[in-house]
């Protein structure tokens, strides 16, 4: 029987994987199983109507990405019918934030459609073994988490009070949030949940879930049509690839954002000679990180050829032009490996949530649509059918017996989070644990002055930009998961102290 390391979002989530691994389960199997728990327990989070990208790199085979990125709806629909049903919501979450919610705000989902293609392509256990824990916890309820908790503390009203179902799942009587850890139970959702068990994906894309989903947007004034959802397809993709200490690394390609981005800051930062971090190698990292996120936010937001900018960033990373110009919501993430070899690394997200439930089907609608720091084309995308923007980068790497998993949620600090993960672990050869925990730093590009935010530990070098000096880790530097394999010395997994993750080695 395979043995497996897990690092995941919550110690549900971890126990649900080491259930799947005891029912004869791989690494890509728990990695599904918890991702799926994830998805339906971590309200405002997270949901299964949103998207998510799994890079999976099997014991005997070559790396691929699979691509459920949320896509543009409006299949079928006149011009007239476009760009309507969105409201825009104000909230203090995150140091203050407006995004676009209501039926107009929904993409088309892509979760579920990747994870059922992972299922058939890589999974060892049957498809209900996969659904069984988030179904039981659905049903007994499960605990509001503590991330979850204070997310909803800005959100409950204004985006998740649009849903009399949804909002009493998550109130009590008198309109008060309910407590952290307190039982939620969603009224429909294991049902639902249930019924995929049962018939599939299909259910979700062509059956009675479609009609539900697309009739409630429609009706608001959104877009989602069911010619959306049942020509939507899941997308194999060849990942980009690194080096970087003997390791291969594979990550999330075009046309999503997050891995171009993070593969061009490692290869800048390839010149660090260094074995730790000393003023001129965070020079370095901080020079790389600012390149690469001004890039991002000039060329890559609103490329109509996202390929060929990628493709551009990563090559003047290459060339040293890129570091030239610098002389003066919401994600989930799994990893999973095995002992077999095999490695999974799957992020997902909903964006700030839609607030939308169709009656009776438990399920939260996302609003990437509405995302507008990260969706800088709004409501009207682009062409029906093509991904949007994401900054999602589950990665995979390898070396001589030793296979890694590893991803982060955290916007656009996904990138820089992983960036400094991998530095630190695969060439500074820090433990797993301590190159989770380092603390980290990231260029803010997102206001009108740039900004380097940096928590407390680093002997820093004078930038010339603003600095905000966090005095302890915290959650706005990300959530790095990641599980490790080495032949001869075996298992393991670190989730990041700066959020509350689940780790589990489940050995037969």
């Amino acid at each position: 029987m395979t043995n497996v390391a897990v690092a995941t979002s919550s110690p549900l989530a971890a126990e649900a994987a080491r259930e799947v691994a005891a029912a004869g389960g791989n690494a890509v199997d728990c990695a599904l199983a918890a991702a799926l728990l994830t998805m339906n327990t971590e309200p405002g989070v997270c949901a299964l109507a949103g998207s998510a990208f799994i890079t999976v790199w099997p014991a005997n085979g070559d790396p691929v990405t699979i691509d459920g990125n949320v896509a543009v709806p409006g299949a079928g629909l006149p011009d007239a019918d476009r760009g309507h049903g969105a409201v825009s919501v104000s909230m203090e979450y995150g140091g203050g934030i407006e995004t676009l919610v209501g039926p107009g705000s929904v993409a088309v989902p892509g979760a579920l459609a990747a994870i059922e293609h992972a299922w058939k392509r890589f999974g060892a256990t049957n498809w209900r073994t996969i659904f069984a824990p988030s179904i039981r916890a659905t049903r007994d309820g499960f605990p509001l988490s503590s991330a979850c908790h204070y997310y909803l503390g800005y959100s409950g009203e204004s985006i998740y009070g649009r849903s009399k179902e949804g909002y009493e799942a998550l109130h009590l009587p008198d309109g008060k949030l309910r407590d952290i850890k307190a039982a939620i139970v969603i009224s429909g959702l294991s049902d639902t949940l249930v019924a995929i068990a049962d018939e599939g994906a299909d259910l979700f894309y062509k059956g009675e879930l479609a009609a539900a989903l697309s009739s409630h947007c429609r009706d608001g004034g959104g877009m989602l049509t069911r010619e959306d959802l049942a020509t939507y397809r899941p997308i194999d993709r060849r990942p980009l690839m690194a080096t970087m200490g003997g390791w291969q690394i594979a990550t999330n390609p075009p046309p999503a954002i997050g891995g171009a981005v993070l593969t061009a800051m490692l290869i800048a930062c390839s010149s660090i000679t260094s074995r730790q971090w000393t003023r001129e190698s965070l020079r370095q990292l901080i020079n790389a990180q600012q390149a690469c996120l001004d890039f991002r936010k000039q060329r890559l937001d609103l490329a109509v050829d996202i390929d060929s900018e990628a493709a551009e960033l990563i090559e003047s990373a290459r060339s040293g032009q890129l570091l030239s110009r610098w002389t003066s919501a919401s994600t989930v993430h799994t990893s999973v490996v095995d002992s077999d070899g095999t490695a999974c690394a799957i992020t997902a997200s909903s964006g700030y949530g839609s607030g939308e439930m169709p009656d009776g089907t438990g399920l939260w609608l996302n609003n990437c649509l509405g995302e507008i720091e990260l969706n800088r084309r709004g409501l009207d995308a682009g062409p029906v059918g093509a991904r949007l923007p994401s900054n999602m980068a589950p990665s995979v790497a390898r070396r001589d017996g030793a296979v890694l998993a590893v991803g982060s949620p955290g916007a656009d600090r996904i990138t820089t989070a992983l960036q400094q993960f991998l530095i630190n672990y695969l060439q500074f050869d820090m433990s797993l644990h301590e190159a989770i925990a380092h603390p980290r730093v990231h260029v803010d590009t997102s206001g009108k002055a740039v900004r380097l935010m940096a928590e407390a530990g680093h002997d820093l070098p004078d930038t010339g930009l603003p600095l905000k000096l966090f005095p302890t880790p915290v959650m706005y530097f990300g959530g790095v998961g990641a599980a490790v394999f080495k032949q001869g010395e075996g298992l393991s997994s670190a989730a990041d102290p700066r959020r509350v993750g689940g780790t589990c080695i489940y050995e037969a």
